[in-house]
């Protein structure tokens, strides 16, 4: 029998085995790469909202934490992840300025928002406005990360690359079965998958598809993260990650015209250089209605668990709830009542 038995390995699924990791539990991975949201996202963490000029949800808690999280992955898979990288937030108005000083001088937001104007000297932007510089920011390769970590835990023999069958999946008064594994608990954490999943499917899970665009843009020459009315995000090469749409009612992962035509549309409001598309891909991200996680035991089996709803901010969230989630299961810990599952109870006993 193992400790546990993981369902999905996105940044969820990933964060909570190295949890495990760390002390010394026993686990087994299921996975089946159904759910792409983890490899297609754009990566960054960034602290602040920046349509509003507001701080993310617990974004304080989280930063440190991420970044101690990734830090440790890259000494343990010998890979590069984390790329610190400022995020520019391109300036419409005056008036744009002003609301972001007022913002960098609130007490919360004063670690994260600089005070310096930034003047834009990049001919292939528009910005004649300036730059306002976020904080404390980056971007996580978070395709090697997925990559490299199902390569570890499939040398460990850990990793079982199929789809996982509700019907296989056996409760007992000691713990769990699937198959020939046993388990004394199972942890969920595959994303939109949630939406299959018969032990949690009463959750208000929405699902919101994002899309990116990676262009090739020689004469571009920029190494920061660029926000406008859609990120430029630098990978090495010329090449740049443009992101991302959001929409709510189709929930496959094929990349669609319309949402091409939209970030471009977007792109060339504050672009000024030539580019060719080489990708294009989407993705389901984990929404809730709330906008907050879900985290938790199952409202009656003992031994079911889930690790969701991490939405576009995966990255920063991931560590968080994951170490929430440990500590509730084997030291009684409190998990953060915002994104504690015990919220939809109500819901769980109508279905």
């Amino acid at each position: 029998m193992v400790d546990y038995l993981v369902v999905g390995l996105g940044l969820a699924g990933i964060a909570f085995c190295e949890r495990l990791e760390e002390h010394g539990k026993t686990f087994i991975v299921i996975n089946d790469d159904s759910q792409t949201s983890s490899n297609i996202a754009g990566g960054l963490y960034n602290p602040v909202i920046l349509k509003r000029f507001n701080l993310a949800w617990k974004a304080h808690e989280q930063i440190g934490l991420a970044k101690n999280f990734y830090k440790s992955l890259e000494v343990k898979l010998g890979v590069t992840l984390d790329h610190k990288v400022p995020v520019l937030r391109i300036f419409a108005s005056v008036e744009e300025q002003n609301l972001w000083f007022e913002a960098a001088d609130k007490q919360k937001l004063k670690p994260y928002l600089s005070t310096k104007l930034l003047p834009n000297t990049n001919p292939c932007l528009n910005a004649q406005f300036g730059f306002g510089e976020v904080l404390n920011t980056g971007r996580v390769d978070t395709q090697k990360l997925v990559k490299t970590y199902s390569g570890y835990l499939t040398n460990k023999k850990v990793l079982f690359e199929e789809t996982f069958k509700f019907d296989d999946l056996k409760t007992g008064a000691k713990g769990v079965s699937y198959r020939t594994v046993n388990a004394k608990r199972i942890v969920f954490a595959t994303g939109f998958g949630l939406k299959k999943n018969k032990y949690f499917n009463y959750l208000p899970l929405n699902g919101t598809k994002g899309e990116l665009l990676t262009i090739k843009a020689p004469i571009l020459k920029e190494e920061r993260v660029i926000k406008s009315s859609v990120f430029i995000i630098p990978v090495g090469n010329d090449l740049y990650r443009i992101g991302a749409t959001y929409k709510w009612k189709d929930k496959n992962n094929e990349p669609t015209s319309e949402a091409r035509l939209e970030l471009l549309t977007k792109l060339e409001t504050f672009l000024n250089c030539d580019y060719k598309i080489v990708n294009h891909v989407a993705g389901i991200r984990p929404t809730v209605a709330d906008r907050r996680p879900l985290v938790g035991k199952h409202p009656v089996l003992d031994h079911i668990y889930l690790l969701n709803g991490f939405g576009s901010r995966g990255v920063m969230i991931a560590p968080y709830a994951s170490n929430q989630l440990y500590e509730y299961i084997e030291h009684g810990g409190q998990i953060d009542p915002e994104m504690d599952i015990a919220r939809y109870e109500k819901a769980y006993i109508k279905v």
